[in-house]
């Protein structure tokens, strides 16, 4: 099983000005310690369960492009994109500039969205659940348009409509750059996940919940007559023990869901600045879980 961090807090005792050294530094140990994915928040104001509003926020592709550059190999993406937060030409466009600037390392990670305070904050539509379900599907094919060669006319769909899916450049990764869909919704999220994913985003309970979810998943698969196993399973990992650096007790945690097909655990710890917790406890983490089975 492969270790990922997720970063999901920037309030730096240094500030705002010590923010990029610390994000160039979080890079540099994360591919130091052997992570395989790196990722942030993609929100416009912190969560109330990490500080509020009143705590800072990045705006997530500015971010992964900075990360770009200071990193070789790490996976980048956001954890997750709300549909609503970008039209869908302009996010197409945006994930394939990530992916060209990255060399192939781009994840587009996406999901329904849902903190409806952000939106009425900064005057973004937030539409009802269902709405943003089929925008969310649209935003899948329109995405899938863009990336594909053969294919740069009109789309005309329900909510979005556009005169031409042209990409240029297209993106480095092949066929296009993989698509995470973050949620385990079981009627709606979890088949988008069957027809449209390379990868899912689970937060299980346990791996009993985790067990369930993907037997779900499994039947929408069956439905689609699309290959279970092809799509990358990861699970995030909010637990306290990664925060705190207990790595037997975050192992203990974890070992349940080895033999599930996990294919990589994302750790977010809640810290203003990981770079040292990834040499600290991320390397030893990586090392302990490449020997379970």
């Amino acid at each position: 099983m492969r270790v990922g961090v997720h970063i999901n807090r920037f309030d730096h005792s240094g500030g705002a000005p010590a923010l990029g050294a610390e994000l160039a530094a979080a890079g540099a140990a994360a591919e130091a310690a052997g992570v395989s994915w790196l990722s942030v928040m993609d929100h416009y104001f912190q969560m109330e369960f990490n500080g509020g509003a009143e705590d800072p926020m990045l705006e997530a592709y500015t971010t992964l492009g900075y990360l770009a550059g200071r990193t070789s190999t790490v996976r980048l993406g956001a954890l997750v994109t709300g549909v609503t937060y970008r039209h869908p030409g302009l996010l197409a466009k945006i994930a394939t500039t990530l992916d060209v600037l990255s060399g192939g390392r781009a994840t587009l990670g996406i999901g329904a969205a849902w903190y409806d305070r952000e939106h009425h904050g900064l005057g973004v539509p937030y539409p009802p659940l269902a709405e943003r379900f089929e925008r969310l599907e649209e935003t899948l094919r329109i995405c899938l348009q863009m990336w594909d060669p053969e294919n740069d006319g009109p789309f005309e769909g329900r909510h979005y409509r556009l005169a031409e899916t042209r990409c240029v450049p297209a993106p480095v990764s092949a066929p296009h750059p993989e698509i995470m869909i973050g949620g385990g919704g079981e009627k709606k999220t979890l088949r988008l996940v069957a027809r449209y994913a390379d990868a899912c985003n689970l937060i299980p309970a346990s791996p009993e919940e985790l067990r369930h979810k993907l037997d779900v998943l499994r039947g929408h698969c069956d439905t689609v007559g699309r290959d279970h196993d092809a799509i990358r399973k990861t699970v995030l990992y909010t637990g306290e023990h990664a925060t705190t650096g207990d790595l037997d007790a975050f192992s203990r945690d974890i070992e349940g869901y080895t033999k599930l097909g996990v294919d990589t655990v994302i750790l977010a710890p809640r810290l203003g600045g990981t770079s040292e917790w990834m040499e600290r406890f991320v390397a030893p983490a990586v090392q302990r879980l490449a020997g379970l089975d």
